[in-house]
C-alpha cells in the first residue's frame, strides 16, 4: 500500500524484496545492520501486529519506520497506545523531508489507533538529529527516567552507552472543538 507519494519521496508498506537492500546500505555507512529486524518487522505486519513502512527517495530505499498500535513493551507498554519503532533515514538521503514524511505518514497512522503514542530514541550522538526532530514535533519525555533494555535504568546503575539506552517520549494528540 503506499501511503504518500510527491516530490520524488513514496513512502509504502515494507516489502520481502526491500530486506536485502536496507541492509546493504546500512552496512554500507557502518551500521550493525541484519536482516532479522526487518524480517521480524514482515512477520508482524502480516500477523496484523505493525505497519512498517519503508520510503523510497527518487526509486531508491531511503529509510523506514514502523507503527505498533498497541505495543507491549517500553515505558508505556500494555496501556494500548501506539508505538513509533525503529525510524531511521540514510545518511546519504538525509535533509530531503524523507524523516518528515515517515514520521507524518507513522503519526496519521498511530493517532487512527490511540490518543497518545509514544517512542524510545536513543542517548548517543548518533540519534542526535533524531532527538531535534521529536522535540520539535512535540515529543516530551515520559517521565520514567532512562531506560537500559527492557527496563528503567536505576540510578547509578552501570549500562552502556549503546542502542539500548533509551528516553521514552510522547504525544497526545491534540484534537479542537467548535
Amino acid at each position: 500500500m503506499t501511503y504518500y507519494d510527491d516530490h520524488g519521496i513514496l513512502v509504502r508498506n515494507l516489502e520481502a524484496r526491500d530486506v536485502e537492500t536496507i541492509v546493504r546500505e546500512e552496512r554500507a555507512q557502518g551500521w550493525h545492520a541484519t536482516a532479522d529486524k526487518y524480517l521480524t518487522r514482515l512477520q508482524d505486519q502480516e500477523a496484523g501486529r505493525c505497519t512498517a513502512l519503508m520510503a523510497e527517495y527518487e526509486e531508491n530505499i531511503a529509510g523506514y519506520i514502523n507503527v505498533y498500535p498497541d505495543s507491549k513493551w517500553g515505558a508505556f507498554g500494555d496501556r494500548g497506545y501506539a508505538e513509533i519503532v525503529d525510524f531511521g533515514v540514510l545518511e546519504k538521503y538525509r535533509r530531503r523531508g524523507i524523516g518528515s514524511r515517515l514520521m507524518d505518514v507513522a503519526e496519521e497512522i498511530a493517532f487512527g489507533c490511540s490518543d497518545v503514542i509514544y517512542l524510545g530514541v536513543g542517548l548517543h550522538s548518533g540519534y542526535g538529529s533524531a532527538q531535534r526532530m521529536y522535540v520539535k514535533r512535540g515529543y516530551v519525555p515520559d517521565g520514567s527516567g532512562v531506560w537500559y533494555g527492557e527496563k528503567v535504568c536505576e540510578p547509578y546503575a552501570a549500562c552502556s552507552n549503546d542502542d539500548d539506552l533509551v528516553l521514552y517520549l510522547s504525544k497526545t494528540a491534540v484534537c479542537c472543538y467548535s
